[in-house]
């Protein structure tokens, strides 16, 4: 396990949509970096109903209104891009958040997305590694093109050096053995149980050691996170998550179904300030959690001012 360090507290935006408003994503960003969060994380989706197809630029918008809070993706889709392309695009944003760039990068796994931007399903990993490989050259300043004595180069550079931490999103044993193999911290998913993460950092520890690496000392979770002293609000979003999570494993593919734990308590952190706190610091016995990234509580028509109260709640938490 990691040696024992305050907890990094990282969160998404609590209200959608979070693509249409740079405003209120804004405000969002604001609020959580005077509240004291660390991080402020941004998926990326494609298509479908609130997608955010391009997490850089609105982290962008983001960019110029705090000063501290460090700008991430969870999951920056690394087959659908060109390498140059989008190692200058990180480095941008770098450079304009003056270094406060972590780059959660992926696979993606929807065949409808693979299909529309024209890439074989099977190829995602080669294309991700690839694609990374070349950034991370590029970041370095190696030639990326040209001859002789007159060659290319990435400009601007990350300000961060060699480049902005690159963290793995991975879901099944493949992907994370191929975080492993690389030797970069693993950023568990929302949707499995602790004791599924358990497992899963094995797999991960055991794909660093058999690939000559460190593991990192970055251990990034995230979770549903609800804080509140109302114990029938507790018990109402417990419900609701209960229910939501049935309906999930009702209708969603077969792969993805069986990885929904049928307790609430198995993959979010729900209760009092002090239950909360208590499963906070579980995770960071069991799994040695550096990062704690609190993902939005997907429940429509529930009040703002709760939402923003949760979190609130959850930075005062001791670290």
């Amino acid at each position: 396990m990691n040696e024992k360090r305050a907890l990094h507290l990282g969160l998404t935006p609590w209200l959608a949509p979070i693509g249409r408003n740079a405003a209120e994503l804004v405000r969002q960003a604001e609020r959580a970096e005077g509240w004291g969060y660390e991080s402020f994380w941004l998926p990326e989706n494609h298509f479908g109903e609130g997608a955010i197809p391009d997490p850089l630029m609105l982290l962008a918008a983001v960019a110029g209104a705090t000063r501290t809070i460090r700008l991430a993706t969870t999951s920056f889709l690394l087959p659908l891009r060109h390498p140059i392309q989008a190692a200058e695009q990180v480095a941008v944003l770098d450079q304009l958040s003056n270094g406060r760039v972590i780059l959660g990068v992926g696979r993606g796994f929807q065949p409808a997305m693979f299909d529309a931007f024209n890439i074989p399903p099977k190829q995602k990993r080669a294309r991700f590694e690839a694609c990374l490989r070349q950034m991370c050259d590029a970041w370095v300043g190696a030639s990326i093109g040209g001859a002789g004595d007159d060659p290319i180069m990435l400009s601007p550079l990350p300000v961060q050096r060699p480049h902005p931490p690159v963290w793995v999103a991975a879901f099944g044993p493949k992907a994370l053995a191929q975080a492993g193999g690389l030797g970069l911290p693993y950023l568990a998913s929302p949707m499995e149980s602790r004791q599924t993460l358990e497992a899963n950092y094995a797999l991960h520890r055991q794909a660093c050691a058999e690939n000559g690496h460190n593991v990192p000392a970055e251990v990034p979770i995230m979770r549903t996170v609800f804080v509140s002293n109302d114990k029938r609000e507790i018990e109402r979003v417990r419900d609701l998550l209960e229910r939501q999570a049935g309906e999930t494993r009702r209708q969603a593919s077969t792969a993805i179904a069986r990885r929904v734990p049928d307790r609430v308590d198995d993959w979010a952190l729900i209760g009092s300030p002090l239950q909360v706190g208590e499963g906070i610091a579980e995770y960071r016995e069991t799994l040695g959690m550096t990062h704690l990234v609190a993902t939005r509580l997907r429940i429509s028509g529930f009040q703002d001012s709760a939402l923003e109260l949760s979190l609130r709640l959850l930075a005062e938490l001791p670290r």
